[in-house]
C-alpha cells in the first residue's frame, strides 16, 4: 500500500514563498519516518529539520514540492482567489506529478472545515480522487486516490510530518538565498520576527525588495499606515 503525505510552510509569512510538499511512502516504511525523530516541523529546530532532510528523501520512495511566490500570491488575492484555493491547486499539482499509484493522501487541511480542503484539491486533480466523509458515485475498474483532509494532520501522521519537514526546509533554503541576494538580513520572514518587520519597514519604496513581500498582508497595511502616521505627526510638528 503506497501514501501520501502533503504539507505547507510560510503560510503566515509576510516575505518570501509559501512552499507546499508531498512525500510519497509504503505505508510499511511511515513508521520509519517517527523511528528517525520525524515530528511536525515547528517542533523541531532547524539543525534537525536539516539532519532529516535528506533522511526522509532517502526512505520515501517519491518527494515533490513547489513554491508559490509572494507575487502569485498578490495576483490572486487581487483576483479574489484565497490563498487556500490557491495552495489547493498547487498540491493538485503535486499529486499529478506523483508516479506511485496511492490509495491514499493525507493532507494538514486549512480551511475551518476540514474536508472542504480536500473538496478543492480534489476537484483540481486529474487524477481519480474521492475525499473521505464525502459520497461520491464509484465507477467500476477505477482505482481512486482517497483523500484524507484533518486538522493538524503534521501530528497525526508520520507521512505529513515528513512533508513539512521538506516544506520547511525548502523554504528556509529559499529565504536564505533571498537574504544573499538582497545583501540584508530579513529574519525568518514571519511578522512575530522583529528583523522582518525592520526589513520592511525600511524597504517598502524599494522594487526589488518588494516583489518578495505579501503586500495585502493586514502586517503590511499596519507598517503602512504607521509610517504614514509617523510622516503627518513630523509634518505637523513642523507646522506648529
Amino acid at each position: 500500500m503506497i501514501i501520501c503525505g502533503g504539507d505547507e510552510a510560510g503560510r503566515g509569512a509576510v516575505i518570501g514563498p509559501l512552499v507546499v510538499s508531498i512525500v510519497v511512502a509504503s505505508k510499511a516504511n511511515e513508521k520509519r519516518f517517527a523511528e528517525i525523530g520525524v515530528r511536525d516541523s515547528k517542533l523541531l529546530s532547524r539543525e534537525k529539520r536539516d539532519f532529516l532532510f535528506d533522511k526522509i528523501s532517502k526512505i520515501a520512495l517519491e518527494v515533490h514540492y513547489d513554491s508559490i511566490s509572494p507575487t502569485d500570491i498578490n495576483n490572486a488575492m487581487q483576483k479574489g482567489i484565497s490563498l487556500n484555493e490557491l495552495e489547493a491547486v498547487r498540491f493538485s499539482k503535486l499529486l499529478d506529478r506523483v508516479e506511485n499509484e496511492s490509495s491514499t493522501l493525507y493532507l494538514d487541511s486549512p480551511d475551518v472545515v476540514a474536508e472542504k480542503f480536500g473538496l478543492r484539491v480534489n476537484m483540481y486533480s486529474s487524477k481519480p480522487t474521492r475525499v473521505q466523509g464525502i459520497r461520491f458515485e464509484r465507477k467500476k475498474g477505477i482505482s481512486y486516490t482517497k483523500i484524507i483532509a484533518e486538522h493538524k494532520a503534521d501530528a497525526k501522521y508520520p507521512v505529513v510530518s515528513a512533508a513539512s519537514i521538506i516544506a520547511k526546509v525548502t523554504r528556509d533554503n529559499e529565504i536564505k538565498k533571498l537574504e544573499e541576494t538582497l545583501g540584508m538580513e530579513i529574519g525568518s520572514g514571519y511578522p512575530s520576527d522583529a528583523k522582518t518587520i525592520g526589513a520592511v519597514r525600511a524597504n517598502l519604496k524599494n522594487p526589488d525588495f518588494k516583489e518578495h513581500v505579501r503586500e495585502y498582508w493586514s502586517t503590511v497595511d499596519g507598517i503602512k499606515q504607521m509610517r504614514m502616521t509617523a510622516f503627518t505627526e513630523e509634518v505637523m510638528g513642523e507646522i506648529a
